[in-house]
Formats: structure tokens, C-alpha cells, sequence
């Protein structure tokens, strides 16, 4: 073409040449193709840098590559380099792209982040004696300097263990107690970036015993004890409370009422002549406390000075004679498809129910199925004639008495049209 010549291709340069990325010990770099290129194509890039005390360009790659990328590998940090990009045209001719600046190598700098848990972005709740192993991820390049402290102080290290990996910042506590319970606040820190984790953490036991138990009302066979919230909840909410009852006869507890949420209760259905003692247990998330607060009262439901009568209640009686709810209605229906008649009926005791057609029963005729079902009462036709049409009359009868009622049934033929 016109405007190729040997030595160099007008407009045949790389285009966009730009830095990718930079380490400690190499530069990426990346290019379009030429905006032209000739008849001749195109065989490779060459891509060559020159330290800036140096006046010497040094190849990168020692054959040519087709591709529009590549990383100089083996630089020493803190170096400052020129560099640019020679397309090589078929005809042997080049085009060269360079970089506007210096590229400094350096390791670059990614700021600290902390990465939060899921279980440990609310209260992180343990118990007392269990061990405490938090690992939390933390990312940073170059590595940040990791800092742990609990509310605002620093951590005690003959209980605490401490141990940071490349990935995780680490915090370990053998066995726990209740004065472990705080905010612990992770902070990784380089140069002047710092990220920041603060965990909630809660040590929790049984509780305490509820105090001052005592008796409220005693009346007939109920009995209202009291009593106030326990002392020591463990560090953790109080769920309810267990309360139990025991017969001095006995001596065995039972359990009258589990998770009460209120500090009074009524006991109710005690027996007669019995003495009773009763206890309290407290209960969070860790359970019922290791003891009960024991009533320092004795309850006797004393037995009642006349003797008790029992209230007599006549018998009622529910026999009646048959009776229809829903007598049986008129009906038109077509000749050759199966009808039904239906009506219902109560009565005690369970009336006999009989179908019968001009006064004749049904009852023996295999055209007509009668059925009887809570009440309700059917008379089934199967594929009605002229013949079957006429009065039907549906009789319950039981001990009591006897009930009848009627219903016209109307067979039309089929008109079949010319």
C-alpha cells in the first residue's frame, strides 16, 4: 500500500498501551492491535524496557508474540522503567507504542478488611467452662498489624491465646468464665488504613435459686405462692420458672407448671387431709438453677365438716316420634335417565324408612335402590319410563309413632327431532 514503507508503518503502532498491574517483581501490560496494518499482515509484538538510569532498551520477550498482553517478569523493586511496544509488520517493517511515564515497581498496597463472620455479627453466646475459638478472616497487602483489646483494655495473655495466620486473626480461650462476657474489638491496621470488628461476646451459667418464696391465699384447694426474680441470672434473660408440689405422705416431688413467666402462681385441685410442701426452680438458656427455693410453710387442705351431696340431675329424655325436616319434593326428570327422590328425617330411636308408588312398596323391586344415610333419604330410579311416573310417598315409623309424605314424580319422553 501507498503509505507502507520499509522501515516504518504510518498509523501501524499499538494502540491503548496500558499498565494492568504491578508487583514487587514484574509489570503486565496491555495493548490493542494497530489501527492499520498492511497487505503484508502483521507477525508480532516486541515488547522492550530501559531502566531510567540506563539509556539500554532490553527485550522482554526473545521471540515475537501475537498476543496483547504480557508480564516482565524478574525486575527488582524500586525500579523505574520506560517501556514500550515495537508492532512488527510481515514486511519487516515496525510501528512503536510507549508508555507516556515511568512505571515504578513497588508492591502495591491493598487496604485491610475484616470479614465478619455470620454467627458473629450478633451476641456470640457460650457457657461457662465451654472454650472460646474465634477466627476471623482478614485481608491486606501487605500483611496489617493485628490488634485484639476488650472493652477498650488489653487482653489478659495468661488466659488469652493470640495467634494470627497469613488469612485469620485468631482468638483463643481455653476454658471461659463469666468475667470473659464483653465487646472485643479486632482492629487490623497499615499505615494510616485500618479496618475494625467489634464481637459481642456473652458468657452465660444456671442461675440462681428465686428468693423469697412464700404463701399468698389459701382457700378451698387452691394455694397462690410468690416469690422474686433470683439474684444471679446467670448473665442471661430468666425464661420461666418450675414449680413443684410434694405430699409430706409421699415425699415425691411432681411438677405443677413448667416456664411460668410471672413470680406468682395458683395451684389448684389439692387433695383433701394431705399436707403439702412447695419449691421453685429458676431457668434460662442454660437451664433449670442447681437448686430450688424451698416454701418454709406447710399447706394442710383440711377435709370439710359435713359430708358432700352430690347434686342429682333428672334424665333427660331424647326419644321422639319420626319427624321430616325436608319432605320429599315434586320432580320432572326425561325417560331413560336414572333420577333420585330425596327427603330427611330425625327421630329417636332411628326410624324405618319405606318408599312405595301409588301405595305399592318398593322395597322387593330391583328398578328402585333406597338408601338412608344420617337422616338422609334417597329413592334412586334407574332409567325411568312413562310407566314409573306418579305419586311417591316416603313413611318413617319408629316406637313413637309413624310420619308420611308424598311427591310427584313426572317421566317426559325424549323428543327426537325429524
Amino acid at each position: 500500500m501507498a503509505s507502507e514503507n520499509p522501515k516504518e508503518v504510518q498509523g501501524g503502532e499499538p494502540t491503548d498501551l496500558t499498565v494492568d498491574d504491578v508487583t514487587s517483581t514484574s509489570v503486565t501490560l496491555n495493548w490493542n492491535s494497530p489501527k492499520h496494518i498492511g497487505t503484508s499482515g502483521l507477525a508480532g509484538y516486541l515488547v522492550e524496557y530501559s531502566k531510567e538510569s540506563t539509556e539500554t532498551w532490553v527485550a522482554a520477550n526473545k521471540e515475537l508474540t501475537t498476543k496483547n498482553v504480557l508480564v516482565i517478569k524478574n525486575l527488582s523493586e524500586g525500579d523505574k522503567l520506560q517501556v514500550r511496544v515495537k508492532a512488527v509488520h510481515g514486511s519487516g517493517a515496525t510501528a512503536t507504542a510507549t508508555l507516556p511515564g515511568a512505571v515504578l515497581i513497588k508492591q502495591p498496597i491493598d487496604p485491610p478488611k475484616i470479614r465478619s463472620p455470620r454467627n458473629l455479627r450478633e451476641t456470640f453466646i457460650r457457657k461457662i467452662g465451654q472454650k472460646l475459638n474465634l477466627s476471623i478472616p482478614v485481608q491486606g497487602n501487605p500483611k496489617p498489624t493485628i490488634t485484639w483489646s476488650k472493652d477498650g483494655q488489653p487482653l489478659p495473655s495468661d488466659r488469652v491465646n493470640i495467634c494470627n495466620s497469613a488469612t485469620n486473626a485468631i482468638l483463643f480461650i481455653r476454658k471461659l468464665e463469666q468475667e470473659d462476657s464483653g465487646k472485643y474489638k479486632l482492629v487490623a491496621q497499615l499505615d494510616t488504613a485500618k479496618d475494625e470488628l467489634v464481637i459481642d461476646v456473652q458468657v452465660v451459667d444456671k442461675p440462681g435459686p428465686p428468693q423469697n418464696l412464700k404463701l399468698g391465699n389459701v382457700w378451698g384447694f387452691n394455694v397462690t405462692l410468690e416469690w422474686q426474680p433470683p439474684k444471679d441470672n446467670g448473665n442471661a434473660e430468666i425464661s420461666g420458672y418450675t414449680i413443684q408440689k410434694a405430699d409430706k405422705k409421699t415425699g415425691e416431688w411432681y411438677t405443677v407448671m413448667e416456664k411460668s413467666h410471672t413470680t406468682t402462681y395458683t395451684i389448684s385441685n389439692l387433695v383433701m387431709g394431705n399436707h403439702y410442701n412447695f419449691r421453685v426452680f429458676s431457668e434460662n438458656l442454660c437451664g433449670l438453677s442447681e437448686k430450688a427455693a424451698l416454701c418454709k410453710d406447710t399447706v394442710y387442705i383440711p377435709k370439710p365438716s359435713k359430708p358432700y351431696t352430690p347434686r342429682v340431675y333428672e334424665e333427660k329424655d331424647f326419644n321422639e316420634p319420626p319427624k321430616f325436616t325436608q319432605p320429599p319434593v315434586d320432580k320432572i326428570t326425561t325417560a331413560g335417565f336414572t333420577t333420585k327422590l330425596f327427603c330427611s328425617v330425625r327421630g329417636n330411636p332411628r326410624p324405618k324408612i319405606s318408599w312405595s308408588k301409588n301405595q305399592v312398596l318398593l322395597d322387593e323391586n330391583p328398578k328402585f335402590r333406597i338408601l338412608t344415610n344420617e337422616g338422609i333419604c334417597t329413592l334412586e330410579i334407574r332409567k325411568p319410563c312413562a310407566f314409573d311416573g306418579g305419586v311417591y310417598t316416603c313413611k318413617a315409623m319408629n316406637a313413637l309413632g309413624e310420619v308420611a309424605a308424598n311427591c310427584k314424580l313426572d317421566v317426559k319422553a325424549v323428543v327426537v327431532a325429524q
